[in-house]
């Protein structure tokens, strides 16, 4: 994967990258699946850029619930919001879903340019805003899930935004079943119970992760 082809480091050259690693006290860590990367009432300072498997967020309450908050993948990061308040305990716990290698870097670093105002340094602080920015976007998203009543609305609402990001009606989802029920806020037996309804009805046809929308019409 080429950094310079992610949101975080747009418009930065493979060799001004190299040299960023430097000032920005970058380190990497790699994870095995299920470990925990940071936990929940963790404090960071650091921005966590996944550069390959994929990592979760997750929050539980003290009754043992789990809500999964979403994924990240290979050129995303996460925990860039805790990073940039100063001793804000994380809400959230972020694990590796799979074996996942992570590179850090220190928010301090990537907010203040440095003595030799390099030009690609300042375009690192923008790109960070706009991934934040995004990262918004995605929130509204999930509450827009989250809006509706049904667990049949609230699986079609979150298929037909996976259709327009793979700009087709077969697609590939990050989450197993369980991880699933717990992003759209839905029971797992009720909802496997659902997409099989859905499947039989020529709504949708899946196999595992893998996902064909059949049926674009009204549910």
């Amino acid at each position: 994967m080429k950094l310079s082809a992610t949101r975080l480091f747009r418009g930065i050259s493979e060799e001004e990258i190299e040299s960023l690693m430097k000032c920005l006290q970058a380190k990497k860590q790699k994870y095995k699946k299920g470990e925990t990367i940071i936990a929940e009432g963790s404090i960071t300072e650091h921005i966590g850029f996944v550069l390959s498997g994929m990592a979760m967020m997750s929050h539980g309450d003290i009754w043992g619930n789990t809500s999964i908050l979403g994924n990240v993948a290979p050129g995303s990061v996460f925990a860039e919001v805790y990073a940039c308040i100063p001793g804000q305990p994380m809400l959230i716990t972020v694990s590796a879903s799979e074996d996942t290698e992570v590179l850090f870097l220190n928010v301090n670093r990537v907010l203040t340019v440095c003595t030799n105002a390099c030009p690609f340094h300042a375009r690192l602080a923008q790109n960070l805003l706009t991934v934040c920015a995004y990262k918004a976007m995605q929130l509204s998203q999930k509450i827009l899930y989250m809006s509706s009543k049904s667990i049949r609305s609230r699986l079609m609402l979150y298929f037909s935004e996976c259709v327009k990001q793979a700009g087709s009606s077969s697609f590939l989802i990050p989450y197993n079943r369980q991880q699933l029920a717990d992003y759209l806020g839905v029971d797992r037996s009720a909802m496997s119970n659902e997409l099989s309804k859905m499947q039989k009805e020529g709504l949708i046809s899946y196999n595992k992760n893998q996902f064909l929308l059949i049926s674009k019409e009204q549910y």
